[in-house]
């Protein structure tokens, strides 16, 4: 009796040319950052900083990555969607960890979150580089699998917490840096030497051979016009900022409000983002393509925002023990994990494909440079806003995020605008 195999581990194994090398290769970020996030910012408390610090130092980053966000269409045109990936991996990654790993003040923190910006430079490049050679039907599981990629990284998080348990939260962060950086270098190179530019990608070299840097930016009216005409951008852009903000507040201070608030030890902190990832691995190899299988991913939106709003509220409705977590404590925080596993996977995978979707494939580059540019303008606010209310409450970022889900809810109940109706029957003009 032949077994009939799930359909995301089909296009994992069937995968081919950049999408393969660009999916194959991000596990290794879960032997690089996915280690030490989960202690940045009880980090930067341990070496003195406050709530509002950590909040503002978000808001740079994010404005940071305004800057390099909008120079990222260009950057990936000029150099190549291969070769931008390869060297703003560099400046994004293996520069600011090394910064982190020898901080010493506030001001480390701050030079590391300004270069980090240039990530939004490579994730552009990064993102055409994956899709462009794609089959169109294949988006949205391609995306799937980079989650699940990311999610499955979360699985050496037990080595984390017993370096901490051994050595102390400091030094053992220090370290977990330093491993970031030489992790990601070989991650950046097996990557460059799998990969190949892409059709489009070569095009837009050439288009853009000997033109001026004036040149190309006065190019991005032409890109603004695009976006700024389609209903199905605009909705994805929206989807994607809300997404965003969402996630730099939880990002920021989710360790923050478990650790000082719900008194969890700094030990176990590893272990929840390791178990949220297993959770969201289950849920996308079982309940998530069944909600994804229809052309039109309105009601997986829902979802998505829906179960997220509930796992936020949970979050927030924690009573915290005057001493160490209790046994509650931890049944609330594994619910919290259930629904933060299922909605924000939903919804990371959903904004990511929804704005490939709708965007206009000729001009990819600078529309979704223009596009993670707003992205970053509307989520920077509430790095700050998050550390101003984490300094009155720390339940309070959670409140706030729970409002922007709801927001996204609305939005997708009287703005939704379909994707195109053949999106699983036609390959992408030109990059088929």
């Amino acid at each position: 009796m032949t077994r009939t195999r799930s359909p995301l581990w089909r296009t994992f194994v069937e995968l081919r040319g950049n999408p393969r090398a660009c999916v194959w290769t991000e596990p290794l970020w879960g032997l690089s950052m996915a280690l030490v996030l989960p202690y940045a910012s009880v980090f930067m408390l341990a070496l003195g900083l406050h709530d509002e610090q950590i909040g503002f130092l978000a808001t740079i980053a994010m404005i940071s990555q305004v800057g390099f966000g909008l120079a990222g269409g260009i950057i990936t045109d000029r150099l190549g969607r291969r070769a931008t990936t390869a060297w703003f991996d560099v400046i994004a990654w293996v520069i600011p960890c090394l910064l982190w790993a020898f901080a010493e003040n506030f001001w480390f923190f701050l030079a590391a979150s300004l270069v980090n910006g240039a990530l939004q430079v490579t994730q552009n490049s990064w993102d055409c580089l994956m899709v462009e050679d794609a089959e169109r039907g294949q988006i949205t599981k391609i995306y799937s699998l980079v989650k699940v990629a990311a999610d499955c990284s979360a699985l050496f998080a037990p080595l984390a917490a017993i370096l901490v348990a051994q050595l102390g939260l400091e030094p053992a962060v220090r370290i977990l840096y330093v491993n970031a950086a030489v992790v990601m270098t070989a991650k950046i190179v097996w990557l460059y030497l799998w990969s190949r530019e892409t059709r489009q990608g070569r095009v837009r070299m050439a288009a853009t051979r000997g033109q001026s840097v004036w040149h190309l930016l006065a190019g991005y009216r032409g890109a603004l016009g695009l976006l700024l005409r389609s209903r199905g951008s605009l909705l994805a852009l929206a989807i994607a900022a809300l997404t965003a903000a969402v996630t730099l507040v939880n990002g920021t201070f989710w360790q923050v409000v478990v650790s000082q608030h719900l008194h969890v030890p700094d030990a176990l902190l590893p272990f929840f983002p390791m178990v949220r990832s297993v959770l969201s691995v289950v849920f996308f190899f079982t309940l998530i393509p069944l909600l994804t299988t229809a052309v039109d991913l309105r009601r997986a939106t829902f979802w998505g925002f829906g179960v997220h709003l509930a796992g936020q509220v949970v979050l927030v409705a924690i009573p915290a023990s005057d001493g160490a977590a209790t046994a509650t404590t931890y049944a609330f925080l594994g619910l919290c994990l259930l629904l933060d596993s299922f909605g924000a996977g939903m919804l990371f995978m959903l904004s990511e494909s929804l704005v490939a979707l709708h965007v206009d494939e000729a001009e990819r580059s600078r529309v979704m440079a223009l596009q993670r540019t707003c992205i970053m303008l509307a989520a920077a606010p509430f790095g700050w806003i998050s550390g101003w209310l984490s300094g009155i409450d720390r339940t309070y970022p959670f409140m706030l995020t729970s409002v922007l889900l709801v927001v996204g809810l609305v939005l997708v109940a009287v703005r939704w605008v379909p994707t195109h109706p053949d999106a699983d029957a036609v390959p992408t003009s030109g990059h088929a």
